[in-house]
């Protein structure tokens, strides 16, 4: 699932080569990707390109007209979603119900298409006349990298739920997902199961280190790459995210795995759990 990281540089490369040029059509392939029908996609059609940002792990493409104001383009990529940007892009609109393509943004012979890899449609897009519009970003919680040491700790007081919980709560904390809270947390030495509310002012203080410097360099390192090998770089980056029965970089002892019904976090009991392995309920019931 792409993340801030991800977000961020996808944002900077739309930034690099779609502003400045004219949304020439908007190509809908699957009409469930659209959560809006006012304004219609078409209001997009002969809009310049006059900026690209990112609201949490949201990508937000401004299209700006001189007498209309400006458009919102608003996609959330969910687990298997990308953008694919092309420099030769395929006049053809894409078939329907064919293929991974979901929306196709033509211009000039440039541009993009937002794509969805398996069989659970998840990715979504909005047309608003401000991102606040969009359910999701109004509920966001602060930026993760926007967060100083002293509004974490307010934010984690008196939460009893588990700390990677909280990290992954987008209300709460908007950007980290699964695999950067898994890397967080390493760096931290902190168990994905301890208590948010319980942590001391030491514990704290070393998150809110590890937030910033874990998401900071995933950035830098993401914005010197296209956006073709952005999910190759992120998985070159991580330490235990993705890397169950490796054997950790840090200590040597070999990365451990909780499972749950669609997703699963990784973690080193040297580092993080004083040696414990944390119950795993799916291998539990194998095991019986």
């Amino acid at each position: 699932m792409p993340e801030l990281p991800e977000v961020e540089a996808l944002a900077q490369h739309l930034r690099d080569h779609a502003v400045g040029r004219t949304v020439a059509r908007v190509d809908v392939a699957s009409m469930s990707v659209l959560k809006t029908a006012d304004p219609p996609f078409t209001a997009l059609h002969g809009r310049e390109v006059t900026g690209a940002t990112r609201h949490g792990k949201y990508l937000d493409l401004v299209c700006g007209d001189a007498d209309r104001g400006d458009l919102h383009l608003v996609a959330h990529l969910a687990r298997a979603g990308w953008l694919r940007w092309s420099d030769k892009l395929a006049a053809t609109p894409p078939k329907p119900g064919r293929g991974p393509i979901s929306l196709r943004v033509h211009l000039g012979g440039v541009g993009f298409d937002l794509t969805e890899a398996g069989t659970q449609k998840s990715l979504a897009a909005w047309i608003v006349e401000d991102p606040e519009q969009v359910p999701g970003i109004a509920r966001l919680g602060p930026d993760a990298l926007e967060l100083d040491a002293d509004r974490l700790a307010a934010l984690l007081d008196g939460r009893t739920e588990r700390i990677k919980t909280v990290l992954t709560e987008q209300s709460t904390i908007a950007g980290i997902g699964n695999a950067y809270s898994d890397e967080i947390l390493h760096a931290a030495k902190l168990s994905p199961f301890a208590t948010a509310g319980k942590l001391d002012e030491a514990a704290v203080t070393r998150l809110h280190g590890c937030v910033q410097e874990i998401l900071r360099d995933a950035v830098e390192r993401s914005l010197c790459q296209d956006a073709a090998r952005l999910k190759a770089e992120k998985r070159s980056g991580l330490r235990v995210h993705g890397r169950a029965g490796l054997p950790c970089p840090v200590c040597g002892d070999t990365v451990r795995e909780v499972s749950f019904a669609d997703r699963s976090m990784q973690y080193c009991p040297t580092c993080q759990t004083g040696g414990k392995r944390l119950a795993d309920r799916r291998m539990s019931r194998l095991l019986k």
